[in-house]
């Protein structure tokens, strides 16, 4: 039985297992190996690691983990079930393991437009976020991509980075005449025609070819599609959902199973590595105090006197 199983080894997962590690806990980490952003070169906006690759940091807090005896299994979770106080978590393999408290770290998976030529581009010059890719695309010929109106409020969001900023909603026309105002009055150009293909050479986005032949020059695309779960844990288990399709928490990153803790990517809509850390912190210190209440003696038995020293 361990104290606390975490399933997913991002910076969520591996923030929590070291303060729980440090609380001298019994710690079963879970990592198949596949972030979110394991197709970028960069991790940015984290104070002191800007820059970093992603895959590096992740080894960086899997090594600060070995001091503290956290056990790190490089497997998949395909059940995990709420039975009478604990947790019951199966891997692909069978093996069952079974734990007091469970936190879920599993993040989200972005969907991706449906456009040839793109996945040798993502990561590279196309991206979801503008937070984490803008600083790099600035002043470059920027495209946003969003079907109907889902990309009107990224478009607008990119003229902090660069002042050619392009708007494509591939074949879809649903622009109200407020978002072509607002569009028109801040620069931004739309395009309306359906995409044939990106196209661009080392990982770098060089035009965009429409169906009906035209071919526009563009440096970057930002695009908005939304995103999923990683897996239906939180489901297996009985989560409740926000609106958006992450995990609903309380105070301190508490679901509302009993022992149940969510962090990272998977519960919050501010989707930045330096947001999921913190909240593996949060639920790391939250999970210890609810280990300390479960362990700790509250009343002294018959004849159990204090040894007076």
């Amino acid at each position: 039985m361990y104290d606390v199983i975490i399933i997913g080894g991002g910076p969520a997962g591996l923030n929590a297992a070291m303060v729980l590690g440090r609380c001298r806990r019994r710690v079963l980490l879970f990592d198949t190996g596949k972030p979110r952003n394991r197709w970028s070169h960069s991790m940015n906006g984290f104070i002191s690691r800007d820059g970093i690759n992603p895959q590096e940091f992740l080894e960086l807090g899997r090594a600060e983990l070995q001091k503290y005896k956290v056990e790190v299994v490089c497997k998949l979770v395909k059940t995990a079930t709420y039975s009478k106080g604990h947790f019951v978590v199966n891997d692909d393999e069978g093996t069952v393991y079974t734990s007091h408290k469970l936190l879920l770290a599993t993040g989200l998976k972005d969907k991706l437009p449906n456009l040839p030529g793109l996945e040798e581009l993502y990561g590279k010059s196309v991206h979801h976020c503008q937070y984490c890719d803008g600083w790099e695309s600035r002043d470059k010929a920027i495209a946003v991509y969003g079907q109907g109106r889902r990309g009107v409020g990224q478009s607008l969001a990119m003229k902090t980075w660069s002042d050619s900023v392009t708007l494509y909603t591939d074949g879809t026309n649903k622009l109200t005449q407020s978002d072509w105002d607002k569009l028109k009055l801040n620069g931004i150009a739309v395009c309306t025609d359906k995409i044939a293909r990106l196209e661009g050479e080392d990982g770098k986005l060089q035009r965009i070819v429409l169906q009906n032949g035209e071919v526009q020059e563009q440096q970057a695309m930002f695009f908005n599609t939304g995103t999923k779960q990683q897996c239906d844990l939180g489901t297996q288990l009985g989560c409740e959902f926000t609106s958006k399709g992450v995990i609903k928490t309380r105070r301190l990153q508490k679901s509302n199973i009993p022992g149940l803790f969510v962090a990272g990517d998977a519960a919050r809509d501010v989707q930045m590595v330096i947001v999921a850390a913190a909240e593996g912190m949060k639920a790391g210190v939250a999970i210890n105090m609810e280990l300390e209440q479960l362990y700790l003696k509250r009343e002294p038995q018959a004849g159990n006197k204090p040894v007076a020293v």
